[in-house]
């Protein structure tokens, strides 16, 4: 019953949170804050749809709105909508190129790369995010580097703070959610197609 009640407690605070962000979003439509509140708060819920139109919302508002763009990458990718994530986060890149978190900016592109199985280009973009050390495996493998591929999830699992680089059962296990089902059939013909040449077990 503890399981069950901590998700119960889990759902009625986001609901709430949830209220809050649209309370904003009516008292101040032409707050691009208020809209970004929203839109983290949807995607945060994994309503990905809903999420977008928010972060449209936020850049109609604001063109400048630097976090919106990568945002809104991310939650389009998870939606299925892969084609369109590079170009969003490219223009955060130009946008704020020293920003703290370009890394994951980077990570992001080569995620999409190789998801649209353009493995060279994700190679690139992943060796430059340096903290996508899983992906970069699974993209080396797919290259025919499997030397360098099992270093990378040798190195993975070095890192990680839990076991999920253990195996692509427990990746699964401890990631959960993978997008839409358009995304995962993306999902296992590149990226765990590639940790299973890199030497990541089933089980």
């Amino acid at each position: 019953m503890t399981g069950i009640d901590s998700r119960a407690r889990e759902t009625s605070s986001l609901n709430i949170i949830t209220h809050v962000a649209g309370q904003a979003v009516a008292a101040s439509p032409r707050s691009a804050v208020a809209h970004m509140g929203q839109a983290m708060v949807l995607r945060a819920q994994g309503r990905f749809e809903e999420a977008i139109r928010a972060y449209d919302a936020v850049l109609t508002l604001n063109r400048n709105f630097v976090p919106a763009y990568a945002n809104i990458a991310y939650a389009k990718l998870t939606a299925g909508s892969t084609e369109d994530t590079i170009p969003l986060v490219e223009q955060a890149i130009r946008a704020s190129p020293r920003d703290p978190t370009v890394g994951n900016w980077y990570d992001l592109i080569g995620e999409a790369h190789l998801l649209q199985s353009r493995t060279d280009e994700a190679i690139i973009w992943l060796e430059r995010a340096r903290s996508a050390i899983p992906t970069l495996a699974s993209a080396y493998a797919l290259d025919g580097e499997t030397q360098r591929a099992a270093t990378e999830l040798t190195e993975a699992r070095k890192l990680s703070s839990n076991d999920r680089y253990t195996s692509l059962a427990r990746l699964q296990a401890v990631v959960g959610y993978w997008g839409v089902p358009k995304l995962r059939a993306l999902f296992e013909a590149t990226y765990f197609a590639g940790l299973r040449k890199a030497g990541m077990p089933e089980e």
